[in-house]
């Protein structure tokens, strides 16, 4: 058997040079550098350090500026971060499935349909952009009144509103520039870097707690082990695949037959990716931004109040277990959503695809028997990715809680689930990008 060459240094910076990876990569970085500019500008008239004095001792507004890389705890012009643009596109992916014009926009329309999908989503963003910014100054007015400076509070309020919803649509922008652009998913790199810029903040936090006190170091050394093994269940969730065995029919051509070659089809466990977690944390933090401006509205009812309060301490509140509840059960359901809508598991499209290439399941009929058994295959096999993707989640939390370390608890779950999943799917990309160069250069050849 000849021995397969291995590329040498120079035919992988050819490779680098010609495929276009370079620019790509330029690109993202410079999008990502004007991003976190603008998370640093706070709007006008506020005294963004006074706020975040006031808010430092807010879980809720702790876990919000998290995911802002710490804009929303600057009032900066990217307060509302990807989170409006996230959002809608959850609930156009939601209303495709139960819209049919919409569903047909979407499968059947092609690319022009998936434009006029993306657009409706840019629209929609701008409505949740203006009423998140009409929240979250509603809620800064009247609970930090000390922060603002401008001497007419209406001018303010209006000018804010203007700025962040400008800030959110820009962020959008810059979203959909990477992705067409540059390398990766640019609303998950965005949420990434905005995690991996609190990541010192977190780490400060945590060298002051356990300084004094050597259990404490022993407990950090024993959550950073929790850490690194969810980590690794959270790789081999996004790498596992089952695989179907598919038994290709033989055909003659003259003197030659081809075909007859068994191959499978790949289901990943996890096909969703990160989406879930991410799709699961923007739904949560839609009503905590609702009940947190509600609670201080004074036309709302004092007995009102009190139930606002009850949900928003002890229901959403991200350091209660109500809350890992609601988040482990929105995880698991937005999977089976994810896999619902991915055209490459739909058992009906895939049957009718074998049966017109000739190609069976073994030991199963063409047709309907098929359809059905894939979704059989694709129920257990998102189902235990489902599970093992919420389980995941907690695993850190709960470290968190066991080792007394709480001040990585907002880093600890969510985001290592993000950072991970952002960091092999950029990974991939990048595989890919480099692999589908590499056979044009050899169709050229």
């Amino acid at each position: 058997m000849a021995k397969m060459k291995m590329p040498s240094q120079d035919d992988v910076l050819g490779m680098w040079q010609t495929s276009g990876l370079k620019e790509k990569l330029i690109f993202t970085f410079i999008m990502i550098i004007l991003f976190r500019f603008g998370a640093q500008v706070p709007i006008f008239g506020i005294d963004s350090e006074m706020f975040r004095n006031l808010a430092s001792g807010n879980n809720i507004i702790g876990f919000l500026d998290l995911f802002s890389g710490g804009a929303l705890g600057r009032v900066s012009i990217f307060a509302l971060g990807i989170g409006p643009y996230i959002t809608a596109s959850i609930i156009m992916q939601l209303l495709a499935v139960v819209i049919p014009p919409l569903e047909t926009l979407q499968k059947e329309e092609g690319e022009a349909g998936r434009r006029k999908l993306s657009q409706y989503t840019r629209i929609f963003t701008l409505f949740l952009a203006i009423f998140q910014s009409t929240m979250f100054l509603t809620f800064l007015t009247r609970s930090s009144k000390g922060a603002i400076m401008a001497d007419n509070v209406t001018l303010f309020f209006v000018g804010g509103i203007i700025a962040l919803t400008t800030g959110a649509m820009i962020v959008m922008w810059f979203a959909e520039l990477i992705t067409e652009r540059g390398i990766g998913n640019g609303g998950s790199l965005l949420i990434f870097i905005d995690i991996i810029a609190s990541i010192p903040v977190y780490a400060g936090r945590t060298a002051t707690l356990i300084a004094p006190d050597p259990g404490k170091q022993i407990s950090l050394i024993l959550l950073l082990g929790i850490f690194f093994a969810a980590m690794v269940l959270i790789i081999i969730m996004q790498e596992a695949i089952r695989k179907v065995i598919i038994v290709n029919a033989k055909r003659q051509v003259g003197n030659k037959v081809y075909g007859g070659v068994n191959t499978h089809i790949p289901f990943k466990l996890n096909p969703g990716g990160v989406m879930p977690i991410i799709f699961a944390i923007a739904i949560l933090l839609f009503p905590t931004t609702l009940l947190g401006v509600l609670g201080q509205s004074p036309i709302i009812p004092e007995a009102a109040k009190g139930i606002i309060e009850f949900i928003s301490v002890d229901i959403i509140n991200p350091s209660k277990l109500p809350y890992y509840i609601i988040y482990f059960l929105l995880i698991v359901a937005l999977t089976f959503f994810y896999a619902s809508i991915m055209p490459n598991m739909q058992p009906k499209e895939i049957a009718n695809n074998l049966k017109k290439h000739g190609s069976s399941i073994p030991g199963i009929k063409p047709g309907k028997p098929t359809s059905d058994a894939l979704d059989k295959i694709l129920g257990r096999v998102t189902f235990i990715g489902a599970l093992g993707l919420g389980i995941i989640a907690l695993i850190p939390s709960i470290g968190s809680h066991l080792t007394g370390i709480t001040t990585l608890q907002g880093i600890g779950s969510t985001s290592l689930i993000i950072m991970v999943g952002v960091a092999l799917d950029l990974i991939n990309q990048i595989k890919t990008h480099l692999l589908a160069r590499q056979y044009e250069g050899f169709l050229k050849q």
